[in-house]
């Protein structure tokens, strides 16, 4: 690793902390930042669902370790997480990078509005049966594949309040199943990108540095979330995303000729 590399290993760094603490593939933090450092929404996609399979991978050995993951349950939303995203890659060759863009910060705005007005966890307790639940899982997954590894996401921001309220599960039991299911979606992500010619060396190169740095993060992640209370973790959440937006908001004025700085 050379100088030039130094940024991406901050920065896989940084997204691994995100994706330890939020159950998230980071890309709320990578998208943004490539796109700032020159990159296209295309390549800033590649190389955020590309560190995923790193994050999520290491993240839900650590997260078994502990205790803290539900097997059975992942495995439903991990295979339609496969399904889903098994067709990113083909949205993705036929968006523009404009429009990737403001699909991006679409779903930023959304998603900042819902954490900051506040939406409860479904206290109610959770009644349903095995097979309605694996179904919930199931298509979950699915309907998150589809869009969030489009938007290099990783989708563990979307999939958390759908468990929440559908299932009733608490936050630490959604986060380590956002991130299991991020395991799925990113390699059938990356396959789809491949076979649709999306993704070159030097995005595979960059995104394995970030990759390997988000590890590491990962690790600080878990570590953290144990002694975090839930108001502070929300806090932090927040402001991850205000600087998403602030950073995608940049980009896209940019490439619409809007301003040129």
């Amino acid at each position: 690793m050379n100088l030039i590399d130094l940024p991406y290993f901050a920065i896989g760094i940084i997204s691994g902390v995100a994706s330890g603490l939020f159950g998230i593939g980071g890309g709320m933090i990578i998208v943004p930042t490539m796109l700032i450092l020159g990159a296209s929404s295309h390549s800033a996609i590649g190389i955020s669902v590309l560190q995923m399979i790193f994050a999520a991978i290491f993240g839900s050995y650590l997260n078994y370790k502990k205790k803290n993951l539900n097997l059975k349950d992942g495995i439903y939303i991990g295979l339609g997480g496969l399904l889903g995203a098994s067709f990113s890659g083909t949205l993705l060759k036929y968006l523009s990078d404009i429009s990737l863009t403001s699909i991006f910060l679409g779903v930023s705005c959304i998603f900042f509005l819902k954490y900051t007005f506040g939406i409860k966890e479904n206290v109610v307790k959770n009644n349903k049966s095995i097979l309605q639940k694996n179904i919930i899982l199931f298509i979950a997954g699915t309907f998150t594949g589809v869009f969030a590894i489009s938007l290099g996401i990783g989708g563990g921001l979307l999939i958390a309040p759908i468990l929440a309220y559908f299932l009733g599960y608490d936050s630490k039991k959604v986060v380590s199943l956002s991130l299991f299911f991020v395991i799925f979606a990113s390699i059938s992500g990356i396959i789809s990108f491949s076979n649709s010619n999306v993704i070159d060396s030097e995005v595979i190169h960059k995104g394995i540095i970030v990759g390997i740095a988000s590890m590491i993060g990962v690790f600080m992640g878990i570590k953290i979330i144990e002694k975090m209370k839930l108001s502070s973790h929300r806090k932090i959440l927040l402001f991850i995303y205000a600087l998403s937006i602030f950073a995608t908001t940049h980009s896209l004025l940019r490439k619409l000729g809007i301003i040129v700085f």
